[in-house]
C-alpha cells in the first residue's frame, strides 16, 4: 500500500515531497520552512500536544507523522515549548500531516502553526494519507527519508532519493550534542496552574543535579513540584563536577539518538554517580544509559513507541498507568543483570519500561511521567525520587501518589 496525497482542499501543483530510502515518493503540500531535511520517519498517535511533541528534543533526527488528522487547530503559544535549551530551535527534522492547518481557535494561541514552523526552521508536508504511511511503518519499520518543501513544485527527485538512501540512520548516532545545554543553569519553575502560569519553588527541600541529554521543561517543573531546586548541567559534565555540587540526588534526562553511542562518554560517568550512593533517577535516554551502566544492553525497535495512550504496568504497585512514550531504542529486558529488577513493562509489546537496583536508591523509567496523559498516573515517580532523598536525610517519606 503506497501512501497517496488526495488533498481535495488544496490547489495543484503539489509543493512538497516525502522521499523514502526505498525510493517511495509521496507528494503533498508544503508548509512551514522551505528546503529539505533528512531523518528517520516515525509516527505519533497522540491526539493533543503537537507543540510539545515538535519541541521535544528526543525527536532530534526524526520526521514525525501525526496520525491524528487535525494538527494546528489550537495554534501555538510561548508556554508549551518543551526544549529547555533556548539556543536550540528544535531537534525534529520535519512533520507530516493529513489535513491542512486551519486558523487557530484557542484563547491561549499566540501564533499560527505554519508561521511557528517557519520561525523554527521545521519543514512540513500536508495532504498525506497518514493512515497508509503509518501502516507502512508498522509493517516495514521506521524508514529513513527526506522531507522537502519548494513553493515552485520543482524537485530533483533523483537527488532526494540518493540522500535518503545514503543517510546512515539513528543506529550509532549521537545526537545529544545538538540538544544539550552549553552551560549550567538553575531551575525553580513549577508546573502550570490554570490561568496563573508557572509559580516558583521558593522553599526547596532538595538540591538535584540534572544531566541534560535533551531535557524537557516539564520534567524540570515536576522536579520543582517535588521540592527540588535543580541545577542543570551539560551532558558531558564529569561525575566529579556533578558530585562537587553536593546534590541530594542526580537526574538523568531524556534525549535523542542511540544510547550506546552517547553512552561511550556518558556511561562511565553514570557508573561513578551510581557508585556515589546518592539517589539516581532516569527517564527515557537516561533510563537506557542507566541500564547500560548497570550492565544491560539496548536494542533498536522496529517501529518504536510514540504516543500518549500507552499502557504500562508498574510491578511495584501492581497498577496500570496510561503514559506518554517517545523512544526508538529500548533496554533488552533479558539482559538485566543480577541485582537489577524490572519495575515497569509495556502492555502493548512487553518491552522493558523501568528498572531499579535492589537495595539502592537507583531507578529509571522509559516512559515520560511528566507528560501527563493519564493525566497524572505517573507523577508519583517524582515523589518516589524525593522519598529516596528524604531517606538519606533521615526524614519520613511522604505518600507517593
Amino acid at each position: 500500500m503506497t501512501p497517496s496525497a488526495p488533498a481535495p482542499w488544496t490547489q495543484a501543483p503539489t509543493t512538497a515531497r516525502l522521499v523514502l530510502a526505498d525510493g517511495t515518493v509521496i507528494e503533498g503540500y508544503g508548509l512551514g520552512a522551505t528546503g529539505s531535511a533528512v531523518g528517520e520517519v516515525c509516527f505519533n498517535t497522540a491526539m493533543t500536544g503537537y507543540q510539545e511533541i515538535l519541541t521535544d528534543p528526543s525527536y532530534a533526527g526524526q520526521i514525525i507523522t501525526f496520525t491524528f488528522p487535525h494538527i494546528g487547530n489550537v495554534g501555538t503559544n510561548v508556554e508549551d515549548t518543551e526544549t529547555s535549551n533556548l539556543a536550540s530551535r528544535s531537534g525534529v527534522r520535519g512533520c507530516v500531516l493529513r489535513a491542512s492547518i486551519t486558523d487557530p481557535s484557542n484563547y491561549r494561541a499566540s501564533e499560527h502553526l505554519d508561521l511557528w514552523l517557519k520561525s523554527r526552521g521545521i519543514i512540513g508536508i500536508a495532504g498525506i494519507d497518514t493512515r497508509a504511511l503509518t501502516a507502512l511503518i508498522r509493517d516495514k519499520g521506521m524508514p529513513n527519508g527526506v522531507i522537502a518543501h519548494e513553493p515552485s513544485g520543482a524537485f530533483d527527485i533523483s537527488a532526494l532519493k540518493a540522500e535518503a538512501a545514503a543517510w546512515p540512520g539513528l543506529v550509532g548516532m549521537d545526537l545529544v550534542p545538538e540538544v544539550t545545554s552549553g552551560q549550567s543553569y538553575a531551575w525553580d519553575e513549577m508546573r502550570w496552574v490554570w490561568n496563573k502560569g508557572y509559580p516558583r519553588n521558593e522553599t526547596p527541600e532538595f538540591h538535584v543535579v540534572a544531566l541534560d541529554y535533551g531535557l524537557k521543561r516539564n520534567i524540570l517543573r515536576c522536579l520543582a513540584n517535588a521540592g527540588c531546586k535543580v541545577t542543570v548541567m551539560p551532558a558531558t559534565t564529569p561525575a566529579e563536577e556533578v558530585l562537587a555540587r553536593n546534590p541530594d540526588g542526580i537526574f538523568l534526562s531524556n534525549g535523542p539518538g542511540d544510547p550506546a553511542e552517547t553512552g561511550k562518554y556518558a556511561v562511565p560517568e553514570i557508573r561513578k554517580l551510581v557508585a556515589s550512593g546518592k539517589p539516581v533517577f532516569g527517564i527515557c535516554l537516561g533510563h537506557q544509559m542507566l541500564g547500560l551502566a548497570l550492565g544491560a544492553v539496548t536494542q533498536k525497535m522496529h517501529q518504536g513507541h510514540h504516543g500518549a495512550n500507552h499502557p504500562v504496568k508498574d510491578f511495584t504497585t501492581s497498577k496500570v498507568e496510561i503514559v506518554s512514550m517517545n523512544h526508538g531504542f529500548a533496554v533488552d529486558r533479558a539482559s538485566l543483570p543480577d541485582g537489577v529488577v524490572e519495575t515497569h513493562v509495556s502492555l502493548f509489546d512487553g518491552t522493558n519500561c523501568g528498572l531499579a537496583v535492589e537495595g539502592r536508591p537507583v531507578f529509571s523509567v522509559q516512559h515520560h511521567p511528566e507528560a501527563s496523559p493519564g493525566p497524572q498516573d505517573s507523577h508519583y515517580l517524582f515523589n518516589r525520587f524525593a522519598n529516596f532523598m528524604r531517606a538519606q536525610k533521615g526524614q519520613a517519606p511522604i505518600k507517593e501518589r
